[in-house]
Order: structure tokens, then sequence, then C-alpha cells
């Protein structure tokens, strides 16, 4: 369970995920810290790219048009939960829903840079120990959804789970970082092709001085 661990900050409230302006959390989201336990193992990162989404008008979103499917259901609860779906068959990919009832608004964690667990993340991921890292691998070990998903062990199977309650072992902290509009950067979604004019809304943001950033 997670509350056998110390916090190093404060969970994320409901009332923080859900504001109508998706846009607004998602640049929120960055600097905070994405935390997971599972069976006694704790890893945990710095959040630093995001990506946002919001039905009905974003054709890129899963929810356009409110679309409901099984698996977007999820999206159509109140904000403070996780999304997470397969993409390609292959890759876990890890959202945040945000938003009141029924809005299926979403913010995709793109990366994280890490602070707790590097060792499990790097047996997860198949990377050496921690020690014999290159600086390469380093930042690839938890840069792009479906790395930093495989890294912190998230899986569809969590989909839906509380993001707030105190008893869930996947969270997000404010452990007092604070970041300052110019640090952010912003950008168009990564492989929304599909989306006609909406893939050019410039709806990714990432850490200026990060490394942890797709490029």
């Amino acid at each position: 369970m997670s509350t056998s661990f110390p916090s190093f900050g404060f969970r994320l409230g409901a009332e923080f995920y859900r504001r109508s302006d998706v846009l607004q959390v998602a640049q929120e989201l960055l600097g905070k810290y994405l935390v997971t336990c599972w069976e006694g193992q704790r890893t945990a990162g710095i959040i630093t790219e995001v990506e946002a989404y919001r039905a009905p008008d974003d054709r890129a979103c899963h929810a356009y048009g409110n679309r409901r499917t099984p698996r977007t259901e999820v999206m159509f609860r109140a904000g403070g939960c996780a999304y997470v779906y397969l993409c390609y068959g292959l890759h876990h990919l890890f959202n945040v829903v945000t938003g009141p009832p029924e809005a299926a608004h979403a913010v995709l964690i793109r990366a994280i840079e890490p602070v707790e667990g590097l060792a499990v993340m790097c047996a997860r991921r198949g990377y050496p120990a921690p020690e014999r890292l290159s600086a390469r691998q380093r930042i690839a070990l938890t840069t792009g959804p479906g790395a930093l998903a495989q890294a912190m062990g998230l899986h569809c199977s969590q989909s839906g789970q509380s993001l707030t309650d105190e008893h869930s072992s996947i969270w997000i902290e404010d452990r007092g970082q604070r970041i300052c509009a110019e640090d952010i950067a912003k950008g168009p979604r990564i492989g929304v092709d599909y989306a006609g004019a909406c893939a050019q809304w410039e709806w990714r943001f990432w850490l200026k001085h990060s490394p942890y950033v797709r490029r």
C-alpha cells in the first residue's frame, strides 16, 4: 500500500484535477511528481512533458464528439483518475483524466525525470544497473510516454484507478517546486497527424531546460 511509504509533499486532490480548463491543468502538472508503489517498490519522477486532449471538439482526443466506448468510458468520470491505454498493441500510455464529470478531458504524461526507484525502473526497462547507465540511457529510461509507463510499472489494468484516494498506488505529489510561465515551452502534439487542423494546436507543453523531453 502506498501509505507504508513516507510522503515528500502533498497528494494532489480532486479540486486540482476537476477544473474545466485542461490546458491550465496540463501546464500545472509540469514540475509535479508522479509516484507509483507496486508490491513494496516505489518509483517517482518529476513530470517534464505533457499533452492536453479535450472532448468533444478535439479530433485528436479519443472521446472526440463525446464518443463513448469501453476504453474511453473512464474519460467521462470526474477528474482525478488514471486513463491507461495500449498504443499499437505494444505501449501502455498513462493519462490523467481532468475536468468535471462527463467532460472527457485528459492529459497524457509524456516524460519524467527519475528521482526515486532508479534501480527498479532500470530492471523494468531491461537497462543496466543505474551506476552503469550512459547519459543517453539515463534520459531514454523515462522519456516518451511508453518508456515512462514501463519504468513506472503502469499498465492498462490500472485504468480507472483513483489518483486522489489515500490508499491508491498511483498518485501525483506537489513537493513545492514552482514552474514559471517562461520556463514552459509549447508546440503541436506528437503523432496526431490524423486529427486534421487539430494536429497543429500547440497543446504539448514541456520544461524548457529539462533534458527529459522528446525533442
